[in-house]
Parts: structure tokens; sequence; C-alpha cells
């Protein structure tokens, strides 16, 4: 009988570590060996000696943290291609969370582990899409794992906002959205809508968007959102880091309309509070009805949540017959969506 995964992946203070290959996954310290999900900075730290990612995962961390830092060895693996490490197989699937984002599929003595990072379902024009790979143990997270999160179509929010658009064509639409993944969603998302004006970013989105144009990923053009000549952008749609569409910054551009994008936007409460006029639900997460069918999909007898709503999560699972165990990983869900 293959060994069950909970006898060969333990929880450390370090992260989770696979013991025969002598790594860990999205270790949250500097170690010997990383295996990194995904660019953001709760899941890829700084300081690891080896690390292993997609190539453009490796870039978005470069960018990030500087060459010195990102790793004193770097090793891109390709979606599919498989790697032997002191007796365990391992590969990458796409996990359609952000550009380059990946699950790490785990194979030791005929037992399958996935360990997913962040995750989405919904189709984004600047990402592979999710695949689904079946397994003893499937690692999720739930972010959204509350019955009250069920995010719209993407399209459907972005048709509100130009809507807006044309309803007050001389206010400045600035949307607050993360720097990596959330900003490059909407920009591709405006351009598939006809959206084919200069979009004005805000100078910490720029070098990140640069960079997924440099991986290829068409995003049309872009333009420092200066605040000089404020009348130019009556009727544009800029872009910028959340904590700056209530702030001086925005203040300066032509009679702003603060919008945010996020899965959180559900909550009406957290819109007010930010002083949010138009809240566009867009979400780079697997909402509630999307975790339980993956979770399911999957066919693992046991599912283990790196972070996020793990009761609610737990018990929805119980009820289908699903084993739940909440890992309580120490630094997850610190970047993006989870505390905007």
């Amino acid at each position: 009988m293959p060994p069950h995964p909970k006898t060969w992946l333990s929880v450390t203070p370090a992260g989770l570590f696979c013991e025969p290959g002598g790594f860990y996954v999205d270790p949250q310290r500097p170690v010997d060996r990383a295996v990194i999900t995904h660019g953001h900075s709760d899941h890829a730290r700084p300081g690891h000696e080896r690390v292993l990612a997609t190539s453009e995962t490796l870039a978005i961390m470069r960018e990030r943290m500087g060459v010195e830092r990102a790793g004193q060895i770097q090793q891109p693996l390709r979606y599919g291609e498989v790697l032997h490490i002191n007796g365990v197989k391992l590969w990458l699937r796409p996990a359609g969370h952000v550009l380059g984002s990946a699950q790490v599929c785990l194979e030791w003595q005929g037992a399958r582990a996935v360990f997913s990072g962040d995750y989405k379902r919904r189709p984004d024009p600047t990402c592979a899409p999710f695949e689904l790979e079946r397994c003893d143990v499937f690692v999720t997270e739930a972010t959204f794992a509350l019955p009250v999160f069920h995010h719209p179509p993407a399209e459907l929010e972005i048709a509100r906002l130009l809507r807006s658009v044309r309803l007050f064509p001389e206010r400045t639409h600035v949307i607050g959205c993360y720097a990596l993944g959330k900003a490059q969603r909407l920009i591709a998302l405006l351009r598939q809508a006809g959206w084919d004006a200069p979009i004005p970013l805000h100078g910490a989105l720029m070098r990140l968007c640069r960079l997924y144009q440099e991986l290829g990923v068409d995003l049309g053009e872009l333009v420092p959102a200066t605040v000089q000549g404020r009348e130019k952008f009556a009727g544009a749609i800029v872009l910028a880091p959340p904590s700056e569409i209530g702030e001086r910054w925005a203040r300066r551009l032509n009679d702003p309309l603060p919008c945010l994008a996020s899965g959180w936007m559900r909550v009406r409460q957290r819109a007010r509070q930010g002083g949010v006029e138009l809240p566009l639900i867009v979400s780079d997460h697997a909402d509630w009805p999307e975790l339980l069918a993956t979770c399911a999909e999957v066919e693992a007898q046991e599912i283990w949540i790196t972070h996020g709503r793990e009761d609610a999560l737990i018990h929805a699972l119980g009820l289908r017959g699903i084993k739940g165990r909440a890992l309580h990983l120490i630094g997850m869900g610190e970047e993006g969506e989870e505390d905007e």
C-alpha cells in the first residue's frame, strides 16, 4: 500500500516540507531547496539557496526582489515537465492565479499530493488556465471559503465599469488593484471589451506591467499617470494600488471616482468603509462553489487547507464525506486580496 502523504509531507516552522525529496513548497523562511508556486510575496520569499519554479515566476521574483535575493541557483521548470528528486516525482500544472502560477504535483512510492498554491477557475487572458490533477491529498487555499462568496463573471464587472465611464465622462475612474496579477488582468479584460485608449498607471504598477509585456502578454499602450494637466484624465481609466485611490495622489486627478477590484467587494461594508464608489468584484481566487467543486473533482481522500476560512470549508467537505485538515501555515495570505 502506498504511504499516506502525511508520512512524508510535514508542516514545519519554515513551511510544508517534503522529507524524502529534501525540499520545501513555498517556504516562509530561507531554506536550501524551495519549490515556489507563484510570485506573490506570501509564497515567494527571498534568501533561498536553490529555487525551482516556472520561468515566469522566477522572472517575477527577480524583478521584485533583485537577482541576488531571488535564489542563488534558479531552476525553471515547464508545465508538465517531470523532475525526479531523491525518488520523488515532481511536476507543475497551471494554477490560473497569475502569470507563471503553478500547482506543485508530487508522487512518492505510488502516493500523490498536489499543492495548489493560490488558484482560480475563471478564464484569465494573462495566464495559463487551471488544470485539474487527481491525487490522494489536495492542498488548497480557502481565501473566499464562505457561502456568501459567489464571484460574478469578470466581464460583467468590466461592463459595469465602462457603463459608469459613459455616465460620468468628466470624471477619472481610479481603480485600486494589486500590482501583480490583478492590474494586468484588468487591463487585458478592458482590451477585450474594446477599450483601446492608452491606460494611465500609477508608478507602482508600471514595472510589473512592463515585465508581463516582455514575457509576451499584450496589454496595449500604457502611460504614466502623472498629475500634470489633470484635465487630460477626464473620462480616463487609471489604475493604482488600493492604498492610493482615496489619497492625495488620486485627488489631484480630474474629479476622481474611486473604484476597487477585489473579491472582497462582495462585502459592501468593505466598500463603504474604504470610500469606494464603484466596487468591482474581480477576484484571482476561487470562490465558494469553485472551491467545493475543485475539492470534489480532484477525488482526493483528504483536503489540506493552507490559509483562509478553514473551518467553513472543513465543515462543508465533511458533509460531502471528504476529510479536511487545517495546516495553519504561518505567513500565507498576507499579500494581495487576503489583506486588501
